[in-house]
């Protein structure tokens, strides 16, 4: 028992420092000082430059036999993840009017992989975890800019370079190719991007904390279906994946890599595909701020719980 209080206390603490950094992107944005013209800018800087770092950092390391087969075990597990909740979501919330429908059932599935799900394994597990929030971000991104689109969207055609040209997979390639041969970027060329992929923690912190400056918290805290979507996200989805893995008896990194990532809150991304489809914008941001404030108290459960099962 002695324990189970001790690993929850130390994935608390973790979690609660991620809090703080967002907090300092809250009050910032309430005292004016960041302004949601510089929150995207950042944002962008966080896509297109901190992850990519990342994934490529993360990937300087020697090839070894286990660590592919657990990068492919943990790319299929993610792949199935998505088949299996993509396909269920169209249960859900349809007494909604259809922009906010179509919103709740995107923020069920997807998760903040990219912005709190990288620096919540690295805190929690280690670097050896980063690697399989990589593949989760990779899965995450060809999922987003395909049944994601459709989702939101209402498409029925989706462009193929769209779901795979993105920073993600961009990251991915090149981190595959100074992976698999061997290659390792000069010591000068390195160190920046070890430096670049550093700001991803704190910067997405900041910027996710920013974003919920910004929102009626008040009515926040009023909505039902938030809360629906959010017990779904943060407490159904992990649990789930959790027993649905635990007969497979599958490494523990990669086990509680992907029931960890499976209990972050809403991706960010959910604000901008609702804007760009002229969706329910207000129930997004939302949904982000409501399932992000959550997850400090169900977070720390799920990974010790991961923890425990593994």
């Amino acid at each position: 028992m002695w324990d189970i209080l001790n690993n929850l206390l130390v994935v608390a603490g973790q979690v609660v420092t991620l809090f703080l950094l967002m907090g300092v992107g809250f009050v910032m944005a309430k005292l004016g000082r960041l302004s949601p013209s510089t929150l995207g800018q950042l944002s962008n800087l966080l896509l297109y430059v901190a992850i990519p770092c990342v994934i490529i950092s993360s990937m300087q390391i020697d090839p070894d036999p286990g660590l592919l087969r657990n990068i492919g075990i943990m790319f299929l597990i993610t792949v199935a993840y998505y088949v299996v909740f993509c396909s269920l979501v169209p249960l859900l919330f349809r007494s909604s009017p259809e922009d906010t429908r179509v919103v709740l059932r995107f923020s069920t599935v997807y998760a903040n992989n990219g912005f709190m799900g990288m620096p919540l394994l690295q805190a929690v597990l280690g670097e050896g975890a980063v690697i399989f929030a990589v593949v989760a971000t990779v899965t995450f991104n060809l999922f987003q800019w395909t049944h994601g689109v459709i989702l939101v969207g209402g498409q029925k055609k989706i462009s193929v370079r769209q779901a795979l040209i993105n920073p993600g997979t961009i990251g991915l390639a090149v981190g595959l190719v100074l992976f698999l041969s061997g290659l390792r970027l000069p010591s000068m060329v390195g160190n920046a991007v070890d430096f670049l992929g550093d700001l991803n923690t704190p910067l997405a912190m900041v910027v996710i904390g920013g974003q919920m400056a910004s929102t009626d918290l008040g009515r926040t805290f009023r909505r039902p279906d938030l809360y629906a979507s959010s017990i779904l996200k943060l407490i159904v989805i992990p649990l789930i994946t959790a027993l649905v893995l635990l007969p497979f008896h599958l490494p523990a990194l990669v086990y509680c890599s992907m029931v960890i990532l499976a209990g972050t809150p809403t991706a960010g991304t959910s604000g901008i595909l609702a804007q760009q489809y002229n969706r329910d914008v207000g129930s997004a941001a939302q949904m982000v701020t409501l399932s992000t404030l959550l997850s400090v108290v169900t977070l720390p459960v799920v990974a010790v719980m991961a923890n425990l099962l593994s």
